[in-house]
């Protein structure tokens, strides 16, 4: 019986052989005199802050706030983007129908969300808003500090996509070549106390295929502008493709008032 009984591991539990080990290749480096550069090539903005100006908290409770007075006051900030002769003016004009009485779909400001995005326990808030009469979407993060609305993130993109991730938020935009898109990843820095740049990735989106792949590093789950789990696309915004396989990060830039784009 022990015979039998040993001759029965052996099969279930053998080793099959799995070929040659390759030879390991150590990584090399290339023009070893090269003179490093000083200072960067391009002026990356990966950080924004600035206070709201105009905006009351009551209570320091973020929902409070009224998404519409945002907007206007970025608008009333920023004159160059859009004013008449700005990129944006066309934005002006629809604002007006975001308030009771108008027209819902001629509204440029998109559903707002909420979610601690900080670590400081309270909600922080994400919105979007078309910026007419060009085909980008502005995605903007505030938080509440000494009794203030601060502006912690600040992007201008032609979005396909927007996701939240733990303390992430996560833009997908359209590339140039067919089958791929762009997806940068900001998240929140204790010491800059802001939404920073953290992930700029060149990705294949495949076809047909509508998985839903959390974001590499991410601590949760993603989800389409969303807090309660529940897929969404805003308005005016084209249907979702998630990423497929993640390539090298790069750096982006993004501020109030130019696209992220432009540094691709």
């Amino acid at each position: 019986m022990l015979s039998a009984a040993a001759v029965a591991c052996g099969d279930s539990g053998g080793l099959d052989a799995a070929g040659a080990t390759p030879t390991a290749v150590s990584p090399e480096k290339l023009w070893p005199n090269l003179r490093p550069a000083s200072s960067p090539a391009f002026p990356y903005d990966v950080a924004v802050r600035a206070v709201v100006k105009g905006i009351r908290v009551p209570g320091d409770d973020i929902r409070k706030v009224d998404p519409v007075d945002v907007l206007e006051a970025e608008i009333a900030a920023h004159p160059d983007d859009y004013g008449s002769k700005g990129a944006y003016h066309a934005t002006v004009d629809r604002v007006k129908e975001c308030r009771p009485g108008g027209d819902r779909a001629r509204c440029p400001l998109l559903k707002a969300y909420y979610r601690d995005l900080t670590g400081d326990g309270r909600d922080d808030l994400t919105l979007g808003f078309r910026l007419y009469p060009t085909n980008q979407t502005a995605v903007r993060v505030f938080t509440v500090e000494n009794h203030k609305l601060v502006q912690v993130l600040a992007d201008n993109d032609a979005i396909t996509g927007v996701e939240l991730a733990g303390r992430a938020v996560i833009v997908r935009s359209p590339a140039e070549i067919p089958g791929y898109e762009y997806r940068t990843t900001w998240a929140w820095d204790p010491e800059q106390r802001s939404m920073v740049f953290s992930r700029d990735e060149f990705l294949r989106t495949g076809k047909g295929r509508h998985s839903h792949t959390p974001s590499p590093g991410a601590s949760a789950s993603p989800s389409a502008f969303a807090t309660d789990g529940t897929p969404e696309v805003p308005p005016e915004m084209p249907p979702e493709t998630p990423p497929a396989v993640p390539t090298a990060t790069s750096p982006s830039t993004a501020s109030s008032g130019s696209s992220s784009a432009s540094a691709r």
